[in-house]
């Protein structure tokens, strides 16, 4: 098949050519739209040379497929290739982009359409049309050398038997993921499993190597393997249309082990066929004792991740999680259902007892309280900021039984949270915190006093402050630029500039005491924060 779409392609106009590839390569990742499978474009390739690409911009952003840049498919295979007899594997290879680079080299990919296109693109490789967590599990190959850019599918759509296939063979090389994980951290492991001794891997891989949890039992497996692991961290994108950043991983000497990391950060890609001479060396205890098996903080000098480690430890410094309990707000389930204006609860005559004020969501808190009168500002605009809020108990008053048989209730109830809950119509887990902490930032997250006895959605998180502490002191602490450094360190970023805070993240970042802080480290703090905010590509000046 791939031979006759190439014949064809030879023989058609530019615009006929375009549309049947399109037609006969065009796929999406696991028939998921959008998921970001970045580098990998499906085309086939014609006689006169080149890749053919097949999909318009706005295609390619709707099927998450992208190319990756040619420099970086060439640095990555001139790396791990060492001579010709080498063999190459991909274990995902779409259009055979890296395979191409190399006549001895398997390229492994489960949709027929892409396996095709791969085909065309490297005549020479052998292509296989498998899924390739099963594919692994029982081949006897094994390979010199893996290279490619592996699917960056979210744990929300990597599942069923594909995750339950690659979480059980990433346990048996002693890697356990847990079911939060993305695609791309069990494809580097099982690959790596596939490797001769001495092997070598070079990936394009997500920035979330640096902090997400899941790439802790990556990265420790691959220091128990191989005798170097570099990561290098890229500030500019390797791919500018997506918002994931994308860093380069390098592991080499399959068969031995190491106890040190090495990274490296550099502001643009940089074609060589050797790996960077500039690195920090991070000793594994370091890596995860200190830094909560993160690669991020070493982003900054060592001045700086000295402060912070010092200031962190001090005796009168606290982690956040010491003082406070930080929860996420109620999920609703349908918060246009459940959320009314105060003209709209009105009309529908819903007893004042039965609404609850609540934060809909972290844009229209106040700088630092919500009193009465911030409330009463709400009210006043009319804005749906009252949570219909019926105990699961109650007798049900017949302006309500009235608005539970509307068609908009009909709809609400058929959603995911509503029909798994009894009664459908009782939101639980409302919550009257002390504080609201937003958990994205653009600039820094704030938090703000609970003077009004309002709950919160799941759009904030929920502050307790734990019994016997002071909260009057952890609300000033937090506004201590120390803490702005601990934000950025032990959150993570998302893509457009946004900085998030998961609650065991909140519970991390440290509250510097009284005099923890040394004088005259204030430049180095503001430079740190600069640098982190600069690295999640966050464009306001601190």
């Amino acid at each position: 098949r791939a031979l006759r779409i190439v014949r064809i392609l030879c023989h058609l106009r530019d615009s006929d050519r375009a549309r049947v590839a399109k037609r006969a390569n065009h796929t999406t990742i696991q028939g998921v739209p959008g998921v970001h499978r970045a580098g990998h474009v499906h085309g086939a390739r014609p006689h006169s040379g080149g890749l053919l690409s097949v999909m318009d911009p706005s295609e390619r952003k709707r099927s998450g497929s992208y190319f990756t840049p040619g420099s970086v498919v060439s640095t990555l295979v001139s790396w791990a290739v060492r001579s010709d007899s080498d063999t190459l594997i991909d274990p995902s290879c779409g259009d055979g982009r890296f395979i191409a680079k190399h006549r001895n080299s398997v390229g492994i990919e489960r949709d027929g359409d892409a396996a095709a296109a791969a085909a065309a693109n490297a005549p020479f490789a052998r292509v296989k049309k498998a899924d390739f967590f099963e594919w692994a599990g029982f081949t006897s190959q094994r390979f010199d050398c893996a290279v490619g850019n592996p699917p960056f599918i979210r744990y929300q759509s990597f599942k069923g038997e594909t995750r339950k296939r690659a979480l059980a063979l990433c346990a048996r090389h002693g890697a356990r993921f847990s079911g939060l994980t993305s695609s791309w951290a069990p494809f580097l492991v099982a690959v790596a499993g596939l490797l001769r001794p001495s092997g070598r891997l070079a990936f394009v891989v997500p920035a979330e190597i640096g902090h997400a949890p899941y790439s802790s039992p990556l990265l420790k497996f691959l220091a128990r393997h191989f005798d170097i692991v570099h990561v290098i961290a890229i500030k500019n994108k390797l791919f500018p249309k997506l918002s994931e950043d994308c860093w380069l991983l390098y592991a080499s000497g399959f068969g031995s082990s190491t106890s040190h990391f090495r990274f490296s950060s550099i502001n643009s890609f940089e074609a060589t066929k050797s790996l960077h001479s500039r690195y920090v060396s991070v000793s594994s205890d370091e890596w995860c004792d200190i830094w909560n098996s993160r690669l991020r903080p070493f982003l900054l000098s060592k001045d700086a991740r000295t402060l912070y480690q010092n200031v962190a430890s001090s005796p009168q410094s606290k982690r956040f999680g010491k003082v406070a309990k930080t929860r996420i707000g109620y999920v609703s389930g349908a918060n246009d259902f459940f959320h009314l204006r105060p003209s709209q609860a009105r009309s529908l005559g819903i007893p004042d007892n039965l609404l609850y004020p609540t934060v809909r969501n972290g844009r229209i808190l106040p700088d630092r309280e919500v009193t009465t009168r911030t409330v009463k500002t709400w009210i006043d605009s009319d804005l749906p900021v009252l949570l219909l809020r019926i105990p699961k108990t109650l007798e049900l008053p017949s302006s309500v039984r009235k608005y539970l048989k509307t068609e908009k209730a009909m709809q609400a109830r058929e959603s995911y949270k509503c029909r798994n809950r009894k009664p459908w119509y009782s939101v639980p887990d409302v919550r009257i915190p002390d504080y609201f902490l937003t958990y994205l930032a653009g600039y820094r997250p704030i938090m703000v006093r609970n003077s009004a006895s309002v709950t919160c959605t799941n759009t904030v998180h929920c502050v307790r402050v734990l019994s016997g502490v002071d909260s009057r002191s952890i609300a000033h602490s937090w506004q201590h630029p120390f803490v702005e450094l601990s934000c950025e360190l032990e959150g993570h970023p998302l893509g457009g500039g946004l900085l998030k805070l998961e609650p065991r993240e909140v519970g991390r970042i440290a509250l510097p005491g009284p005099h923890s802080v040394p004088e005259g480290s204030n430049n180095i703090i503001r430079e740190a924060i600069s640098t982190m905010r600069s690295w999640r590509h966050h464009l306001i000046s601190s």
